[in-house]
């Protein structure tokens, strides 16, 4: 594997246990955990997408192509839905706000190493 696959892969890696973790917070209803709605989606087929969707990028991240770096680019996307700048304004923030750091910086790994991919012209 070449090192340029290894940061994406490594952040999405973090974005991957969040979520996971996230979604079984909510299904245990360990707190703090996930409401089960907020008014577009149900909180748990969101994530099972948000995972699936991260699985997917952190699989072509071995390829270096333009589809995974824009596969990536969606996946940290959904993950900022959960995990974005909008979290350091809620009430729970003493609470979440370790996986609301990493999922950021994170984010920002992919989406540099996706900016990174298209500049070099990958296939």
């Amino acid at each position: 594997m070449q090192n340029a696959t290894r940061g994406p892969q490594a952040a999405l890696g973090a974005l991957i246990g969040l979520q996971v973790i996230m979604l079984a917070s909510l299904m245990t209803r360990t707190p703090p955990h996930p409401p089960v709605t907020i008014a577009l989606f149900a909180m748990g087929p969101f994530l099972g997408c948000s995972v699936s969707v991260a699985i997917a990028a952190f699989v072509l991240a071995a390829t270096g192509s333009r589809l995974s770096a824009v596969i990536s680019v969606f996946a940290a996307l959904l993950a900022l839905i959960s995990f974005g700048p909008q979290k350091w304004f809620d009430a729970a923030i003493a609470e979440i706000w370790p996986a609301v750091l990493v999922a950021q910086i994170a984010a920002a790994a992919v989406l540099w190493c996706a900016v990174q991919t298209l500049r070099r012209g990958a296939t």
